[in-house]
């Protein structure tokens, strides 16, 4: 690998989203254009612009105002081409990779102040874009070349060129390209990487009638960058290529919003019970193995999570939203705040006195609202919450933690607690196979009507946040799915 030192000045700039963007130009000058142009509708212009396929003369390729372009050295044209903005590039250090293959380049950004509010002050993007070859794995790069560990973030983005159930869950896959696609979605999660772009949305539109989209566009980031990524979507026009444009923003977590979130209490029931008639899950696999029995339930489960995410709408909570505000409170703090900056401006006795009686009724409120709320939930308290409303009467207790001679810290001792009770062990044998019971009896829908009875209606199980009582409607409109799911 070779690197290339761009110039370096004050790295103390600040970059409020961090916006990337990725589109694969089929050698096309006016998509190339149409692109850059675009970009005044975003709030924030791209810092960097990762291209697949970008139209070249001579190997040269096309300019931009405010962008500086990087691609691997000649022979051979440039395929993967990353334009760095002349603000990014002004601010912070920027540093080309290439790699053996001319359809691979990485672009390192370092700040030594630390990016994104966090204590890394490096970050890598790849671009990449995979040709189908001959012979295995049956793409121009293999994927241990492209997902490899690295401690600060990473980005890798670009034409995957696979087709994959977690990208596309309503794609219907030939063996030969899920095996190829899974090798590569496999490669990445060992690592880890986590998969950014929103299951179903298409990133390729084909010009002919007959090719449904698809999503060929994929990014991937390691663990120390997914914390750190706000957004990924495609909300720019159509350049004139069958792909679209796909931005990635990047947000600090101390002023990152909470991700919007399914509401699943305004549920269209009536439209997913028709979507439920026509769903079924695919067949497990004939003959299974740890692996591929787990690999065939994350697809299915994600596909029924798709299609519920899908008629429900969304929702963002404010961070600062209380159970007990009111909009009488709202107006006492205004009215607070307001008489401050009088008394601020004009520090007169009946301004100070505006301010004092102003914040006393505005606190006066707060305690009184607070009262009443818990009274409410105490006097409607069932037994499934009587233990939020014993820590609302007594409030939190003290954290402890016992005595161990060879553990000074909570943290260490929580680590000496789990390993002891929880030893690791070996892991299970990829290529053992599974076979059922002999005294089976296949799980009916009756035992999963009474396990999901037994459960609260706002519990979510998972990391999905499904409540139980979108389960149960599931169930109740079509028993046969989840005893075919829990069941293969």
């Amino acid at each position: 690998m070779q690197n290339f030192f761009t110039r370096c000045t004050d790295s103390r700039a600040v970059f409020p989203s961090f916006p990337i963007v990725q589109h694969n130009c089929p050698g096309s000058w006016d998509v190339f254009l149409s692109l850059f142009h675009s970009f005044t509708m975003l709030p924030h212009p791209p810092l960097l612009v990762a291209i697949q396929d970008p139209p070249s003369r001579r190997s040269v390729l096309p300019t931009f105002p405010g962008f500086i372009s990087f691609a691997p050295p000649p022979p051979g044209r440039p395929r993967v081409p990353i334009y760095v903005s002349r603000t990014l590039n002004q601010h912070l250090s920027c540093s080309t990779i290439f790699y053996e293959s001319s359809e691979m380049l990485s672009v390192d950004v370092f700040s030594p102040e630390g990016l994104f509010e966090s204590p890394h002050s490096s970050l890598r993007v790849t671009s990449v874009y995979l040709l189908r070859t001959n012979s295995p794995p049956y793409r121009s790069i293999p994927p241990e070349r492209i997902f490899s560990f690295l401690s600060y973030p990473h980005l890798v983005l670009g034409d995957f060129n696979l087709h994959h159930p977690l990208a596309d869950p309503c794609h219907s896959l030939s063996e030969r390209e899920f095996i190829i696609s899974t090798s590569y979605f496999d490669a990445a999660f060992d690592v880890p990487y986590h998969h950014l772009n929103t299951p179903g949305v298409f990133t390729r539109f084909p010009s002919d009638t007959i090719s449904r989209p698809s999503v060929l566009d994929l990014a991937f980031a390691n663990t120390a960058l997914s914390s750190l990524v706000s957004s990924w979507d495609t909300p720019l026009p159509s350049t004139g290529s069958e792909h679209v444009p796909c931005v990635i923003r990047f947000r600090p977590p101390a002023i990152m919003l909470p991700p919007r979130t399914p509401h699943w209490t305004l549920l269209d029931l009536d439209a997913v019970g028709k979507a439920l008639d026509t769903f079924t899950t695919l067949p497990g696999p004939p003959r299974p193995t740890p692996n591929s029995l787990s690999r065939w339930f994350d697809i299915s489960s994600n596909r029924l999570t798709s299609l519920l995410t899908s008629h429900a709408p969304k929702k963002r909570p404010c961070p600062r939203l209380k159970p007990w505000w009111s909009p009488r409170l709202s107006t006492l703090r205004r009215a607070y705040h307001r008489f401050a900056r009088i008394s601020h401006l004009d520090p007169s006795p009946l301004n100070w006195s505006n301010v004092k009686s102003s914040r006393r009724t505005y606190f006066k409120a707060i305690a009184s609202a607070k009262k009443a709320h818990l009274s409410d939930f105490l006097s409607s308290a069932t037994p499934r919450s009587v233990w939020t409303a014993k820590r609302f009467a007594f409030g939190h207790p003290p954290q402890r933690f016992p005595d161990l001679p060879w553990a000074s810290d909570p943290a260490e001792v929580a680590e000496t607690l789990l390993d002891h009770l929880f030893p690791s062990k070996p892991p299970p044998s990829l290529l053992l196979r599974l076979t059922r019971y002999e005294d089976y009896s296949p799980l009916t829908s009756e035992e999963v009507s009474r396990a999901l009875l037994k459960s609260a209606n706002t519990s979510t199980p998972g990391p999905a946040h499904i409540l139980y009582s979108v389960g149960k409607s599931v169930h109740r409109i079509k028993p046969s799915l989840l005893p075919s799911l829990l069941d293969p």
